[in-house]
């Protein structure tokens, strides 16, 4: 059984530390179960993202949505911030790394925003318990002082949608997810 370890900076974030097995001719490493996680849902989709060091993705974050990740290659810093309203831990920032070097997972909550930066090339797979729906993707500014981010390379790569996003103080009451409220 992983060791399982809440978030002490942002509520219902939970950090998996997982077993792993192996010998010479490999290893062996269990990374998901839905029982771990007491807010989880099924997962209903996977998705996997390639990077290369210094790409940014992100900040992101959702109303009906909870992501499970998993670095199977490489290193991510990645960014988390409390954006729900009701939150005992609203406008907290939690930075960590995570990848092949330790095989930490992460299962972020709905109202979490979420983001990474390459450290390295990297292979992000993600498991999510609903499936895609554009009008559930919204966006923070990844370099809002706000949230006091800090992604740990130099010359970041964004796209030019997490260019575009609102700093937090812009977002309209509307857009910001409440504690406890889901779908």
């Amino acid at each position: 059984m992983p060791r399982l370890e809440a978030s002490t900076v942002i509520a219902d974030v939970m950090i998996v530390i997982p077993d792993v097995y192996g010998d010479s001719r490999g290893r062996f490493i269990e990374t998901y179960r839905r029982n771990w996680f007491p807010l989880g849902r099924e997962m209903v989709q996977g998705n996997r993202s390639d990077r290369q060091q210094g790409a940014v993705v992100g900040v992101h974050y959702h109303f009906h949505q909870s992501d499970y990740w998993y670095v199977t290659r490489g290193r991510a810093r990645v960014v988390l911030h409390d954006l729900r309203v009701g939150s005992a831990t609203d406008g907290a920032t939690e930075t960590l790394e995570i990848g092949e070097h330790d095989d930490r997972g992460l299962f972020i909550p709905p109202g979490v925003g979420h983001g990474f930066a390459a450290v390295t090339d990297l292979t992000l797979t993600y498991l999510v318990d609903s499936y895609y729906n554009p009008t559930d993707e919204l966006g923070v500014a990844w370099d809002d002082p706000d949230l006091k981010a800090d992604w740990g390379v130099t010359d970041p790569v964004v796209s030019a949608r997490d260019r575009s996003n609102p700093r937090r103080g812009e977002i309209p009451d509307h857009l910001r997810p409440r504690y406890g409220l889901r779908t």
